[in-house]
């Protein structure tokens, strides 16, 4: 029997919401300030995966120009009920304070919620419906006599009260296009508290909540309740958590939770779940919220559980029985007038105002726009860091005028974390490369590396990532690669890395960017960008694939 080894999506890719259609499965993971919103993963045996589509493209659907870092969409979920698609998702404005049950101050947030729908999965998607904003999470039941009702968790601003106050259903009227009734309060979740990520199912005569709860760090867990009715009462299950890493530090997958229920053509049950895979030496998940898979079984008691009975996120498990179904990898290349879709940009719908891959045929052109880590026009395109050992290499040509223009190869958390290498130019040294550093967890938020004077002309950029250890060099035409002497920490690139109270929920991203601050878009021609996942190497530079 074959074994599906997690993550199945790797890198930055959490809240996972899992539907089946067919012989068809489809997974689809928040994106938060990264445009275009939420990626949809297409498998056919649930072991082999594709990217397929980012279904919120147009500006009618999303803009988050000005949602701050790591708001944006949170926790889509994908539906189907027989004739069309369904994806609920929410669009946070803003994140407020501290998110501690009990807190002394007031803790304002802005968070809409709304449905698209679609025939086809990888088609256009409908312009949104608002449905409240309540809270975040929303998910969608489609019940066995045809309604719908959506479900999200209930958000208590007040000081003192426990910020999150339940799970709240409420039925949704297509026809009217709306929410109709009063919402319920349905559970208030347990002692472990920060309850949020509803998903219903109706089995057996029973209604089955599915919740996340303990917070998307350490704690985190998959709890699991059951009703007769839908509006409750629930009672939760024998072991009221049925995943979590909590208490189990030998785990390879941490942070488990925010799960989600598909059953196979066999009537076999899965789970989805997001995880963390830290650093050994730094407990820093610098790959972000990944997503896992883990069959599931229901007992004679009708409850849910493990296969072991352990509650234990699993690092391997047994595939259903089908047929293998890998897929072709994407095309990466620059030659055609398509981003390929491993790419993504910050926040803005208008991709034009980015970037161009028509303006020179067989190069990303990016205009220079605001500051790296502008929440509004910002010139970078990246793509997900997916692996603890990476070779990455690009070639630009750039002809930057003045210091307030610069382009280069960047490693990027968000505005506040990141490691970018980086071409300018100056009165003092004329056009030259250095490394600026954002970061979080240090006495300075940001750390400039030496100028080094460089000759106009096209220059290749390298980065090699080794777990925490982070290196860059740049090479002149086809000449060798000149490795920067500093070692950088590439374990900032994570969640764990923060200023305390601050949204940190994406993961790192390698690409290109292009900033003109005095506003006159001078452009940077990136040629290619290589994306390689390898073995771990003691010195990079002297092995292989780019070394020279």
């Amino acid at each position: 029997m074959t074994d599906i080894r997690n993550p199945i999506l790797p890198g930055f890719n959490p809240d996972p919401s899992i539907l089946r259609v067919g012989d068809d499965y489809y997974i689809a993971t928040s994106t938060f300030e990264w445009f275009p919103g939420v990626q949809i993963h297409h498998s056919r045996d649930l072991v082999h995966w594709r990217l397929l589509t980012r279904p919120l493209r147009r500006a009618s659907q999303l803009d988050m120009r000005g949602d701050p870092d790591s708001c944006g969409i949170w926790a889509p979920c994908l539906s189907h009920d027989g004739k069309l698609f369904h994806l609920i998702y929410t669009d946070v404005k803003r994140y407020g304070r501290t998110s501690v049950g009990g807190a002394a101050g007031a803790s304002l947030r802005d968070f809409h919620n709304y449905l698209v729908t679609a025939e086809t999965i990888d088609g256009d998607w409908s312009d949104p419906i608002y449905l409240n904003s309540s809270g975040f999470d929303p998910s969608l039941f489609h019940d066995d006599d045809g309604r719908k009702y959506l479900l999200n968790m209930l958000w208590d601003h007040r000081p003192g009260n426990n910020r999150f106050a339940g799970i709240v259903a409420q039925e949704y009227s297509p026809s009217e296009r709306r929410l109709i009734g009063e919402r319920t309060n349905i559970f208030t979740g347990t002692p472990l508290g920060l309850t949020e990520g509803p998903h219903l199912y109706r089995r057996g005569g029973f209604y089955y909540l599915l919740t996340a709860e303990g917070g998307t760090g350490w704690n985190h867990a998959v709890t699991l309740a059951r009703s007769k009715n839908l509006l409750g009462p629930y009672e939760l299950h024998p072991q009221g958590q049925v995943l979590t890493a909590l208490g189990k530090p030998d785990a390879p997958l941490q942070r488990a939770g925010h799960a989600d229920l598909v059953e196979t053509q066999g009537g076999e049950t899965y789970m989805v779940y997001l995880c963390g895979r830290p650093l050994k030496n730094r407990g820093r998940c610098v790959l972000g919220r990944e997503t896992a898979i883990q069959k599931m079984v229901w007992r004679d008691d009708g409850w849910l559980y493990t296969e072991a009975g352990d509650a234990k996120p699993a690092l391997t498990t047994p595939a259903p029985d089908l047929a293998a179904h890998p897929f072709t990898p994407a095309p990466t290349d620059f030659s055609g007038p398509d981003l390929p879709i491993d790419f993504q940009w910050l926040r803005t719908p208008d991709a034009g105002d980015i970037f161009s891959l028509t303006a020179r045929p067989g190069f990303l052109r990016i205009y220079g726009r605001e500051s790296i880590g502008s929440l509004f026009r910002q010139g970078l395109v990246a793509r997900r860091l997916q692996a603890h050992y990476a070779s990455i290499e690009t070639e630009m040509d750039f002809a930057p005028a003045h210091y307030q223009q610069a382009a280069g190869l960047v490693c990027y958390y968000n505005s506040s974390k990141f490691h970018y290498l980086h071409v300018t130019h100056d009165e003092t040294h004329g056009r030259h490369i250095r490394v600026m550093s954002a970061l979080p967890d240090s006495v300075m938020a940001d750390a400039f590396t030496a100028p080094i004077a460089i000759p106009d002309g096209p220059i290749g950029l390298r980065a090699e990532i080794d777990e925490e250890r982070l290196l860059f060099a740049y090479r002149i035409g086809s000449g060798p690669w000149q490795r920067l002497p500093e070692i950088f920490d590439a374990s900032i690139l994570s969640d764990e890395a923060q200023a305390p109270g601050t949204p940190n929920f994406t993961g790192a991203f390698v690409g290109m960017a292009c900033q003109d601050m005095a506003g006159t878009a001078n452009p940077a021609d990136f040629r290619f960008f290589t994306y390689r996942e390898r073995e771990f190497r003691a010195d990079p530079f002297n092995a292989g694939p780019f070394s020279g």
